[in-house]
């Protein structure tokens, strides 16, 4: 018997776990995937919103700048990466003055300060290589970049190492309240809980509709993106929006944390929201549209595409809270779409003290704090990588040249609270194989680490888990006599 048990391993339900690994009970978090942050938690832009284009008054506003305020702090006990970077929207016609002026508005609404809009000259003076045609922009100085993967992983570390449980590579596939506990029907048996709070992303309006009065309707929606390589300088300092649509926030073009340049996403509604391939006609879409925004754009440094698929609910809001009209003990995060990578802390917070409340758990006298995530050595200084090297000879051998990361890094990644199990657990955890290679030369030696810490052979090793075998076999002697 669990006191709660969250269902869903994106940043939301790791932000409710990080919440209640403050609390004294019993927590296991369930998902589908074999690591956790395997679905659209990695798969976005890794923006912090402002919060000047939700709508005033909803769940998504009020949540959105309340996280997007809190983040820095947040981001700092865990060592995860956080850049204030500011972000523009832009308008190139005269039609898009009415709109970022309605999104300056907005944004006063919801209480987002700095915002304004400036002309021109101006807006060229700050980021230079924009297109000159641009008419007008929305100056959003409060917004920022956030490593949303590392997010994730060091919340559930956390978590982890305040008792919290991590069930992976188990889906729930049927909700229900019998007997006065919750059951958690899975393919590894059923699981009991007092309470539990549906995180499931995606698949969360299904679990929903077993237990709930009130039926919603997910909307898979899918974004293509470019990675362009981190081998020159960065080419914009903010992110650059264009004027949205209904269908969103529109093709940007903005920095990552590590340096990249990301152009996308598009926004295509589709049937299986399990589908992350890209497309020759979406990816055509995000160029065409990104070099309004940036005319030099070019594909000679793409260094990969990539696609995720957010859960958009058709009444347009976040559903956060008690499930209406289930049994005592039910709660949820439904339709988190963006802005609920900027809205994980506020969400977290609230839906884990909300459920810890309703069972009457105590705080615990024993938390421990987060453990920071190290330094990388790809930032670290001469003396800081002798120093490490010192401590750990480890540090002393390059596994991945693209983005310089250590055996010694590739090693404590698999050793972490929630540590990697496969090629995908140790990229996401290291950046090793996110390079211009694409692991094309360092997944040979992540497969011997992974299996030498996990004590299997090769062909145990998978790219993300399951049955996602790398190697299919190997090469007997009778093939060698052959």
């Amino acid at each position: 018997m669990y006191d709660i048990v969250i269902i869903g391993a994106g940043v939301t339900g790791c932000a409710v776990a990080y919440r209640l690994g403050q609390y004294a009970g019993r927590v296991a978090v369930v998902d589908q995937a074999h690591d956790v942050s395997a679905g659209a938690s990695k798969a976005n832009s890794g923006i912090v919103h402002a919060g000047y284009d939700a709508k005033a008054g909803t769940q998504k506003a009020r949540l959105n700048v309340k996280g997007a305020l809190i983040m820095e702090e947040y981001c700092r006990p865990l060592g995860v990466p956080y850049v204030r970077s500011g972000a523009m929207v832009l308008g190139f016609h005269e039609e898009d003055r009415a709109t970022l002026e309605a999104l300056y508005h907005n944004g006063l609404a919801n209480g987002v300060k700095g915002c304004r809009l400036i002309g021109r000259e101006e807006v060229l003076s700050m980021e230079p290589r924009l297109n000159p045609q641009v008419l007008l922009a929305l100056d959003v100085p409060a917004s920022a970049l956030v490593s949303p993967y590392e997010l994730t992983l060091a919340l559930a570390d956390s978590a982890a190492e305040n008792g919290v449980q991590f069930l992976l590579g188990s889906r729930v596939t049927q909700l229900a309240y019998q007997q006065g506990a919750w059951q958690l029907t899975t393919p590894g048996g059923v699981l009991t809980a007092r309470a539990v709070i549906n995180c499931a992303g995606g698949d969360a309006g299904r679990l929903h509709n077993q237990i709930s009065t009130r039926q919603v309707h997910i909307i898979a929606r899918r974004g293509q993106y470019y990675l362009l390589d981190h081998n020159r300088p960065a080419l914009f300092t903010r992110t650059i929006f264009q004027a949205p649509t209904k269908m969103g926030k529109g093709v940007l073009v903005t920095p990552t944390t590590h340096g990249n340049l990301l152009l996308g996403p598009t926004a295509e509604d589709i049937d299986d929201g399990a589908d992350t391939i890209t497309t020759r006609d979406g990816l055509k879409n995000v160029l065409e549209k990104a070099r309004l925004t940036f005319p030099g754009v070019s594909l000679r440094q793409v260094i990969t595409t990539f696609s995720g698929n957010r859960a958009h609910e058709a009444g347009g809001d976040f559903i956060i809270g008690a499930v209406e009209g289930a049994p005592e003990g039910a709660f949820e995060a439904i339709g988190i779409e963006s802005p609920g990578l900027s809205a994980a802390p506020a969400i977290g917070d609230e839906l884990g003290d909300l459920a810890a409340l309703s069972l009457n758990l105590p705080k615990k006298t024993d938390y421990i704090a987060p453990t920071p995530l190290p330094k990388a050595f790809s930032a670290m200084d001469e003396d800081e990588r002798r120093a490490a090297y010192q401590k750990d000879p480890d540090y002393g051998r390059i596994v991945c040249r693209c983005e310089q990361v250590t055996e010694a890094e590739v090693r404590r990644a698999i050793r972490r609270p929630v540590g990697a199990t496969s090629l995908d657990g140790v990229k996401f955890r290291t950046r090793a194989g996110m390079g211009r290679c694409q692991s094309g030369f360092c997944s040979t030696r992540v497969m011997e680490i992974l299996a030498e810490e996990l004590g299997c052979g090769l062909p145990g090793i998978t790219k993300s888990g399951g049955k996602s075998w790398v190697l299919s076999g190997g090469i007997g002697k009778a093939d060698q006599d052959a």
